[in-house]
């Protein structure tokens, strides 16, 4: 049937399914694009963690983690008496405090609780699914844990609410561990610090053992790498623990290596005699008569009188070490010029940061020799009338180990990127030629008389030779402008081995109550130390199992272990001397416990092959 000539039916039917099947395309298309929109043409912006912080061995100290804030709407909350029966015990808050915050007055919307554990997320959710509560919601923060509580707390640091470090590590590396980093790429890398999380552990105890020994108000220990600066141990008693961190004392917060300066008393003399030696004011087998104390009167009439322990005798510059002579370093001072040993203190790292990675380090007090009065001389060389920090201590050590040049300290090992890859590696940095190398040694004979038969042989091990000076220093009085008849600054420094140094480790005991000589409260603590840091290292003993015996006794130092073709005898063997063989990639080597090898697979003898594992176990 036709309408007319033209228009049919059949043509209706046809435009309207025509018509029908364009308008569904459009609206597939137009509902495509609205309901799976394609990607940005901008490149996504991805979230990063903050980096984590690791000790030398991968040890966590610190790390990023989810937990959660309990956000509370009053006015959601159908039966506020019922919801604080039944959240109360799940958020530590007694009913009627929990139902006091909901009925308070004030804002609709607060916060009940924040950062709380993923377990206690759980149990709250558990709560409110059960129970169908209404007007709680648990948001989710990015946060940081310690897993280490107090180890090492003053290095790592502290991340505020804002994730902005605040002390430590966490402050200084924040560019580096957050996604600041990398010149703004959004990089977060990993740090590795240089810490040995087992050296510093032992450390810790006995450090709070020695103060708690001591009845001290502080104590700080540090002990780093003679060679490469690294630092193995850094200790401040009392410290915080890192999870509680806002909630600790003022004192315990305190990095006392880093920012505390203080007059160090006769450790100090080893620096003193090391530069008046290598400057030719004095010579090794110079004598000088000590009566008991150093006298002078100025041109103004001032009487100086510098007090020595006790009446020396006749004393070279190896006894003024070995008794500690105030009376001759004073002498030998005296012999100088100001602005030369001024020049050599400051060479030693002496009123100037070491740089190392931590916030706020303090300059010490170290005036400039032109507005030195006529008893500056004397009195600083016996370590008054300057004052230092821990670290200065460390640091001007390492010239008197690594053959009279000075080594930069450092805390970080390594960074490694998201992926794993290591982008940053620890290189030593050699500073200045403080003294010459034969002051270096002589000196360092000169400290291992005083473990032997001097003030320091209370921080003798025995069988590894130690290159020992103590100190005791009386701390000024502000109060009286002068200085404390009751309080004291104990210290001792030990350098180890004396005739291949490894480890240098200092300690300084803050205000002892009763005894205070170094030699009898703080070289017992270095001795202490040392032996566990021996052991723990693996370092040759004198009393350490000899396999392959020839009837002569080597004195010179260890050789690394190597394997050839065919597996050696390691019994015996340190721990230290073993390391090398873990870089090697033909062969796997599993080295299991401390000390030295007890026994290992496997037998002498037996070809190596490629792929092969060798076990070794420590005692």
């Amino acid at each position: 049937m036709a309408l007319n000539g033209y228009v049919s039916v059949k043509r209706l039917i046809f435009l309207g399914s025509l018509t029908a099947l364009v308008f569904l395309i459009i609206i597939s298309a137009y509902a495509r694009h609205m309901l799976f929109k394609g990607p940005d043409e901008d490149t996504p912006r991805i979230s990063l963690e903050r980096g984590s912080i690791l000790d030398r061995n991968g040890k966590i100290l610190a790390v990023e983690t989810t937990l959660y804030n309990i956000a509370i709407t009053r006015s959601a909350i159908a039966d506020k008496p019922l919801f604080a029966e039944l959240l109360a015990p799940a958020v530590g808050l007694e009913k009627a405090d929990l139902l006091a915050r909901l009925e308070g007055t004030g804002s609709d919307f607060f916060y009940l609780k924040k950062k709380i554990s993923e377990g206690e997320k759980e149990t709250i959710e558990e709560i409110v699914h059960d129970s169908r509560l209404r007007g709680i919601r648990l948001e989710p923060v990015m946060s940081r844990t310690y897993p280490e509580n107090n180890l090492a707390s003053h290095i790592v640091g502290f991340l505020g609410d804002d994730g902005k470090g605040l002390t430590g590590v966490e402050y200084s590396f924040q560019d580096i561990l957050s996604t600041e980093g990398d010149g703004g790429k959004g990089i977060p890398y990993n740090v590795m610090l240089t810490i040995d999380g087992n050296i510093q552990y032992e450390l810790e105890k006995i450090a709070a053992k020695a103060m708690d020994d001591t009845k001290a108000e502080a104590v700080m220990m540090i002990a780093a790498d003679a060679h490469s600066g690294e630092i193995l141990a850094y200790i401040s008693e009392p410290s915080a623990n890192l999870n509680g961190f806002t909630r600790e004392s003022d004192t315990a917060r305190f990095d006392r290596p880093a920012l505390y300066a203080y007059e160090p008393g006769s450790v100090f003399k080893i620096f003193s005699i090391a530069a008046l030696l290598d400057m030719g004011a004095v010579r090794d087998r110079d004598s000088f008569l000590c009566d008991g104390a150093y006298t002078f009167t100025t041109p103004r009439g001032e009487r100086v009188n510098i007090k020595c322990l006790e009446h020396h005798g006749w004393v070279t510059p190896r006894d003024i070490i070995k008794y500690s002579c105030n009376d001759g370093t004073a002498q030998i001072a005296e012999k100088a010029s100001a602005p030369a040993f001024e020049a050599k203190l400051r060479a030693f790292g002496f009123g100037a940061k070491t740089g190392v990675e931590l916030p706020g380090e303090t300059t010490g007090l170290f005036y400039p020799s032109a507005s030195w009065s006529l008893r500056s001389k004397p009195t600083i060389a016996i370590g008054q009338e300057i004052s230092v920090s821990a670290l200065q201590m460390v640091e001007a050590s390492t010239a008197l180990a690594n053959g009279g040049k000075r080594v930069k300290l450092t805390l970080l090992s390594k960074l490694f990127t998201p992926e794993g890859a290591v982008a940053y590696e620890h290189v030593p940095k050699e500073l200045d030629q403080v003294v010459s190398a034969e002051t270096a040694s002589l000196m360092l004979s000169y400290m291992e008389t005083t473990s032997e038969s001097g003030t320091g042989t209370r921080a003798s091990v025995g069988d590894v030779p130690m290159a020992v000076k103590t100190g005791t220093a009386q701390m000024l009085n502000a109060e009286k402008n002068g200085y404390s008849d009751t309080d004291y600054i104990s210290s001792c420094i030990g350098i180890f081995p004396a005739n291949d140094p490894s480890v240098i480790l200092y300690i300084a005991i803050v205000k002892p109550v009763g005894e205070s000589y170094g030699g009898r409260i703080a070289a017992p603590v270095i001795s202490t130390a040392a032996n566990a840091i021996i052991d723990y290292l693996g370092i040759g003993r004198a009393k350490a199992t000899s396999v392959r015996h020839t009837g002569i006794i080597p004195v010179q130092g260890n050789k690394a272990a190597e394997i050839g073709n065919v597996m050696p005898d390691l019994t015996g063997v340190s721990k230290r001397m073993l390391t090398p063989l873990l870089s090697r990639d033909d062969i796997t080597v599993i080295i299991d416990g401390d000390g030295y090898v007890v026994s290992q697979t496997p037998d002498p003898g037996t070809p190596i092959e490629k792929g092969m594992t060798v076990e070794l176990r420590l005692e």
